[in-house]
């Protein structure tokens, strides 16, 4: 018997019963689509973060007091805040003598507060930071409308403002903002530039600070924040190649280690993060999620697998008269083993198939309904073909037994079965 014909003769008696095909099906998509789907949430999630996560592209790593992946426990929470605060003179030090970089700018950021122009009002939940001219480059966030800081400013200490689209938007939705005044926290500012729109899944926080000289921000809110601690610079460093980045990294490290007097058998007193290490952390917050969602599929699986088993077994008994009726015109045993095993394979494939695109659509719409229209859909296909791979094995798995069954049945009692 030719392959061809085991494989129409199997697709056949799927057909011939449809209504106990379709319940089989029903494990076998739950199980499919319940893994697809948190695949797939979790890989549009995961491509949307990566995207946001790159805001300091290939060349450029930040220093900072904080650890980048937050704190593990109490104890690395109380080392982080004995930490002296990373200060300009920290920025002058990796400008003058790292040799692998080419621009340093430091950030100063503060949260908590509301801008205001005429009777227009936001919200008391903007963020200011007190930068340099580096600022729009290092962080790829550029400005669209007038212009940046200047060292001029940062110098002479200048009461000039770049503010986010958001802002602008609220603020002045009739008007050009470059000029005019804005009163931030009480306090009037010139606005000199807009930062072009950059859309969040998680929301706009890329259109809702403000840029601040680092000078004026420091004259105005000081060395200390409300709750008592010095303040803390965030340097950026851009390598002057994505090839020399670590070593970039590794020249910044000594130069800081001596400058802020840390001994050779001491840990860094600082920390570093690029668009990397923050998009590893996040990928090893989503093992555990992954696991959990393989391990719960694959219980559905077996689960369906034992299923399509009691069906194939009740199938070989009501075809017993027919498996003798083959046999005895010269079926062989492997032909009706495989006959079986393939309808079981081809059953679970069935349901993987319809399972794959069920999760497709319930995880990107899972995402989008649940967290944000801004995130973009996501189809992992490696995890497409995983799953079809675990259907054929759970075919041939479950399915092995009843076609065992029916290929050994001998002819003569076949033939006589009632």
């Amino acid at each position: 018997m030719q392959y061809l014909d085991i494989a129409m003769m199997s697709t056949l008696a799927i057909r011939s019963n449809k209504l106990r095909s379709a319940l089989t099906l029903v494990g076998i998509v739950l199980g499919v689509a319940s893994i697809i789907a948190v695949m797939t949430a979790i890989a549009a999630i995961q491509r949307t973060i990566e995207q946001e996560m790159s805001v300091l592209g290939a060349q450029t790593f930040q220093v900072q007091k904080w650890p980048a992946g937050g704190f593990a426990s109490d104890e690395e929470r109380r080392k982080a805040f004995r930490r002296p605060p990373l200060t300009l003179s920290d920025a002058d030090a990796i400008r003058e003598q790292v040799d692998n970089v080419d621009i340093v700018g430091s950030e100063i950021w503060d949260f908590g507060f509301k801008a205001e122009y005429l009777d227009e009002a936001t919200n008391d939940n903007l963020s200011i930071v007190g930068g340099t001219p580096e600022y729009p480059q290092n962080n790829t966030h550029f400005v669209g409308i007038g212009r940046n800081i200047s060292q001029m400013d940062v110098r002479a200490g200048r009461k000039v403002a770049v503010i986010g689209f958001a802002i602008a938007q609220k603020l002045y939705p009739f008007v050009d903002p470059v000029g005019r005044d804005i009163r931030i926290d009480g306090r009037r500012y010139e606005v000199i530039g807009v930062f072009d729109e950059k859309k969040s899944a998680f929301g706009s926080q890329y259109d809702n600070y403000i840029l601040l000289p680092v000078s004026t921000f420091l004259n105005t809110y000081g060395l200390v924040d409300r709750e008592g601690f010095a303040r803390s610079a965030n340097i950026t460093v851009h390598a002057k190649t994505p090839e020399i980045i670590y070593d970039a990294i590794e020249e910044t490290r000594q130069v800081l280690r001596q400058k802020r007097g840390v001994r050779y058998n001491e840990e860094d007193n600082f920390d570093f993060f690029s668009s990397e290490s923050l998009i590893t952390e996040f990928n090893k917050v989503t093992v555990g999620v992954k696991i959990g969602a393989f391990v719960v599929g694959i219980i559905a699986l077996v689960v369906a697998g034992i299923g399509i088993m009691n069906i194939m077994l009740v199938s070989v008994t009501e075809r017993t008269k027919e498996i003798g009726i083959r046999k005895s015109i010269g079926a062989k045993p492997g032909n009706i083993l495989g006959q079986f095993l393939l309808e079981a394979v081809i059953l679970c494939n069935i349901g993987g198939v319809i399972g794959v695109a069920l999760g497709f659509g319930l995880g990107n719409v899972m995402v989008t309904a649940a967290i944000s229209d801004q995130f973009e859909s996501a189809v992992p296909l490696e995890w497409a073909v995983i799953g079809l791979v675990f259907c054929t094995a759970v075919g041939v798995g479950f399915g092995l037994l009843p076609a065992i069954k029916a290929s050994r049945l001998h002819p003569i009692d076949a033939l006589r079965y009632e």
